[in-house]
C-alpha cells in the first residue's frame, strides 16, 4: 500500500493531465486564423472541430469512466495520452477540412474525455478527509490551460507554420502525459465501505440522487456557458475595447481558479451541498447583473464574482457523486453526470448566438441564462439525503 503522501501525487497528475488535454483542445482558437489564411478553409469548417470535441468528450467521458471502474485509471490515461498526441499529429497533416474535423475533433475529443472523470474519480478515492480541496486542486489544472498551453500555442504559431506548431504540441503532449500515466494508481480500498449505496450503475441511474445531481449539473452549465462564450462580444457592444474585453475575460478565468480553492475548502468545512447551493445562487444573481454594468471597473468586479461562482461549484459535483455512490462505480456515475453537463455547455453558445440573431441584443441571453441558473438552485435544494442519513437511497 502506498504511503499517504502519494495521494497528492495523484492530485498533481490529475491537474497536469487536465491542463494538457484541455489546453490542447482549446488551442484551436489560436490556430484558427493562420489555418484559414493558409488553407482557405472556412472558419465555420475549422471551428466545427471544436463542436465535435465537446460532443465526443461528453460521450467518451461516460465510457472512459466506466472503463476506469473496471480496469483502473492507468490504462485509460495511457490510451488517452496516445490518442491526444496522435490526434494533434494527424490533424497537423490533413489537407481537407473533413479530415481535420475527424483528426482534431474525434481523436482529441476522445482523449479529453479520458482524463476528467477517470482522474477525478481516482482523486476522490484517495481522500477520505479533505476531499473537496483535493478535487478542487486537481480541477485547477483545467483552469490553468488558458494560462499555459494557449500562450505556448501562440508562440509556436508565431515561430513556425501552423502545421509544425500543431505537430510539436502533439509531441509535447506525448512527452508529458505518457510518462505521467505510468504513475497513476488505483485508490486503496475504503476502510469503511458504505453498505447502503447503489452497487451497480443500473441501480445508481434509477435513484433520485443521480437525477438531481445530473439535472443540477446540466442547468448549471447551460446557465453559464452562453455568458462565458459571448462575454467578449457583449463587452465590446457595451463600448469596451477589444483588449479591455479580453482583460475582463481573463479576470473571470483567474477568479474561477480562486473559486475552486475557496469552494473546495468551504465544502470540507461547511458541507458540500451547502456550499454548492450558495455558489449556484451567486451565479444566478451575477448572470443578469451583466445587463446593468457599462464601465470597465464594474465589469471587472462582476467578472470576479461570476468567475469565482461558476469555477468554484464545478468540482463539487464530483465530491457529491462520491458521497452518494461510493468509489466502486464512481467513474461511471461521474462520467454520466459529465455527459449531461457537456450537453448543457453545448447549448449555451449556440442558444446565445440564436437569441442575438433573433433580437439583435444579448438581453434575452442573460435573462434566459438567469432563469436556468435559478432552476439549478431550485433542483439543488431538492438533493435527497446521502446514504447513511435518515432516508435511504430509493429507486424511482
Amino acid at each position: 500500500m502506498y504511503s499517504i503522501p502519494y495521494r497528492w501525487v495523484i492530485v498533481a497528475l490529475g491537474g497536469l493531465m487536465g491542463c494538457v488535454a484541455i489546453g490542447a483542445m482549446f488551442s484551436l482558437a489560436v490556430f484558427l486564423e493562420p489555418m484559414a489564411r493558409e488553407t482557405g478553409w472556412s472558419r465555420a469548417g475549422i471551428s466545427t472541430a471544436m463542436s465535435i470535441d465537446f460532443l465526443i468528450m461528453g460521450v467518451a467521458g461516460f465510457l472512459w469512466g466506466a472503463a476506469s471502474d473496471r480496469f483502473g485509471p492507468r490504462p485509460v490515461a495511457l490510451i488517452g495520452a496516445v490518442l491526444l498526441g496522435a490526434g494533434l499529429l494527424i490533424a497537423s497533416q490533413t489537407t481537407h477540412p473533413r479530415s481535420f474535423q475527424l483528426g482534431f475533433g474525434l481523436l482529441v475529443g476522445l482523449s479529453a474525455g479520458a482524463f476528467f472523470a477517470p482522474m477525478i474519480a481516482a482523486v476522490t478515492g484517495w481522500f477520505e478527509t479533505g476531499r473537496g480541496l483535493a478535487v478542487s486542486l486537481a480541477s485547477v489544472g483545467m483552469g490553468m490551460a488558458p494560462l499555459t498551453f494557449t500562450p505556448l500555442a501562440g508562440w509556436l504559431v508565431s515561430a513556425y507554420d501552423w502545421r509544425t506548431a500543431m505537430a510539436v504540441m502533439g509531441l509535447i503532449a506525448w512527452a508529458l502525459l505518457l510518462p505521467a500515466a505510468f504513475f497513476v494508481r488505483r485508490p486503496p480500498a475504503p476502510q469503511d465501505a458504505q453498505a447502503d449505496v447503489p452497487d451497480n450503475p443500473g441501480r445508481a441511474f434509477r435513484t433520485p440522487q443521480f437525477w438531481v445531481l445530473g439535472g443540477t449539473f446540466f442547468l448549471c452549465c447551460a446557465a453559464h456557458a452562453g455568458p462565458i462564450f459571448h462575454m467578449l462580444s457583449y463587452a465590446s457592444l457595451c463600448g469596451l475595447s477589444t483588449m479591455a474585453a479580453v482583460s475582463v475575460y481573463s479576470v473571470e478565468g483567474l477568479a474561477g481558479l480562486a473559486g475552486r480553492l475557496v469552494f473546495g475548502i468551504g465544502a470540507d468545512r461547511l458541507g458540500v451541498k451547502r456550499v454548492l447551493v450558495a455558489g449556484l445562487a451567486v451565479q444566478a444573481v451575477a448572470i443578469p447583473s451583466y445587463l446593468l454594468v457599462r464601465e470597465l471597473g464594474e465589469f471587472y468586479l462582476l467578472a470576479a464574482v461570476f468567475g469565482m461562482a461558476y469555477g468554484g461549484v464545478m468540482p463539487l459535483y464530483a465530491v457529491l457523486a462520491r458521497e452518494y455512490f461510493g468509489q466502486a462505480i464512481m467513474g461511471t456515475v461521474l462520467g454520466a453526470a459529465t455527459l449531461l453537463s457537456s450537453l448543457g455547455m453545448a447549448l449555451g453558445p449556440v442558444g446565445g448566438g440564436w437569441l442575438f440573431d433573433q433580437f439583435g441584443s444579448y438581453t434575452w441571453l442573460y435573462l434566459g441564462s438567469a432563469v436556468l441558473g435559478v432552476g439549478a438552485v431550485a433542483i439543488s435544494l431538492a438533493f435527497p439525503p446521502r446514504p447513511g442519513e435518515p432516508r435511504r437511497v430509493a429507486e424511482v
